[in-house]
Formats: structure tokens, C-alpha cells, sequence
């Protein structure tokens, strides 16, 4: 029986989000609690990169993350960014997220509709003459790099971030009775074998999204029992809801 479920993301911002509907139909109590965090690298770290901020003249944004650790890192580096840059974010709601930093003028800024960066592209190409910088963190694959050299931009991917184990106290340790897990990337799946090193998943049920993750979770000898996203289910809160209607009385 499912009572308490740990979902390893930060609590949603809206009341309307379907995990509160969840708890709600199934009297399940949820706790959102990141298994993982960004933080940002150091000024050091970033030069021995050898990038220039300013040595370009367009940035893109694949998240908010990006947008945060770029506008950090340069105040850390006492670069004054240009009203003249531009900036091509991969959705609106990225886009729109700059305005925390510079004042949003449409002229500069642009976006995809998809949040696809393939969808980002064309927009780009548009602007060949631009010399593009890519923020991004210290894991990443070189998709987007790949796109942008067979449509001949001149791009530089530079790490700005990385992604580690959000650790776990010695009471939150103590307190860990959860009922089911669920999991989001592969490096949630190794903070829980960095903070639980003598896990046992027995009656523990394991739910992960995406392919990496439960690729991640079986290669750990874990016991998978929601595969999400699937042609059903293509969302985590659905695949979820399923399970429960299945396996609660």
C-alpha cells in the first residue's frame, strides 16, 4: 500500500498542478524534495575555458539555469554585458525569464515554439552573421553543436554549471520511510546510492521518467515499477495515477 511517495523535483508553484490531485483522490502524502542541485562553476573554472564573453554577440538559452549562471558568472567577471546582444531562448517562458536580468525588448530577443532546439534553428540561421555562446552544464551531449555546424554558425559551447548530489541530513537520513521514489535524471538515481550507500529497495516502489534514467535505475539493481513517459502515459503524473488505480485498494 502507497501512503508517502518522495518525488525527487522541487514543489510546483501551481495549486493546479495533478501531483495535488493525486494526493488528494488517493490520500497519498507527497514530498517533493530534489535528490539533486545546479550550482554554478567558478570565475577560475570558467576562464580556464578560454571563452571570451564578450568576444560574442548572440547567446542561447536552453533554461533557466543557463540564464541564471550566465548573468552570475559575468558580475563575477566584471563583464558589462551589451544592450546589443541578443539572446535565442529555446521557449517564450525561458525568454521572458531574462527579464530578470536585462529589460526584454523584443528586437533582441527570440524564441521557439516547440522548446525543441531543432525548432530554434531556423530563427538563428536568419542571423548567420552573429557569433553564438552556448552556456550550458557540465553534462550535456553535442547535439545542438552538431546543428549548428551543418548549418555553418559560428557557435562555442562553454560549461557555466554542473549538477550535483543534493546530500541528504543526518535526520532526513533517519526520517527516510517513503513508500515510492520517483526519479527524473540518472544523476538522482546515483545521489540516492551516494546518500543511502546500504539502500534496500524491498517493498520500495521506484518510479523514473525518461529512458536514461530507468536505464540508470536498472544498471543500480533497482526494481522498476512505472516506466514513464510510454505511449499511454506520456507524463509522469498520469503513469502515477495509473499505478495507483491499479495497485491501491
Amino acid at each position: 500500500m502507497i501512503k508517502k511517495i518522495l518525488v525527487s523535483q522541487p514543489k510546483p508553484t501551481s495549486e493546479k498542478s495533478p501531483y495535488f490531485d493525486i494526493a488528494e483522490r488517493f490520500g497519498v502524502e507527497l514530498v517533493f524534495r530534489p535528490f539533486i542541485k545546479v550550482e554554478g562553476i567558478s570565475p577560475k573554472e570558467f576562464r580556464a575555458q578560454k571563452v571570451n564573453i564578450l568576444d560574442y554577440t548572440a547567446i542561447v538559452f536552453t533554461s533557466r539555469h543557463a540564464i541564471d549562471h550566465f548573468f552570475t558568472m559575468a558580475k563575477e567577471l566584471r563583464v558589462n554585458i551589451p544592450e546589443t546582444m541578443k539572446y535565442f531562448c529555446v521557449t517564450e517562458t525561458i525568454a521572458l525569464y531574462i527579464q530578470k536580468y536585462v529589460q526584454y525588448r523584443k528586437r533582441k530577443v527570440f524564441f521557439g515554439e516547440t522548446g525543441k532546439v531543432d525548432d530554434l534553428v531556423p530563427t538563428m540561421v536568419k542571423h548567420k552573421a552573429e557569433k553564438y555562446l552556448v552556456p550550458m552544464s557540465d553534462v550535456h551531449n553535442d547535439s545542438l553543436a552538431t546543428l549548428l555546424d551543418a548549418k555553418k554558425l559560428h557557435h562555442k559551447e562553454c560549461v557555466m554549471y554542473r549538477t550535483v548530489s543534493n546530500d541528504f541530513t543526518p535526520e532526513e537520513v533517519k526520517a527516510f520511510d517513503y513508500d515510492m521514489l520517483i526519479f527524473f535524471s540518472p544523476s538522482g538515481i546515483e545521489s540516492l546510492i551516494k546518500n543511502f550507500p546500504d539502500f534496500k529497495q524491498g517493498e520500495i516502489g521506484i518510479a523514473t521518467f525518461g529512458p536514461t534514467t530507468a536505464k540508470a535505475a536498472k544498471e543500480a539493481g533497482l526494481r522498476l515499477d512505472i516506466e514513464a513517459p510510454s505511449e499511454k502515459y506520456p507524463s509522469m503524473t498520469g503513469a502515477l495515477q495509473h499505478y495507483l488505480l491499479e495497485t491501491q485498494d
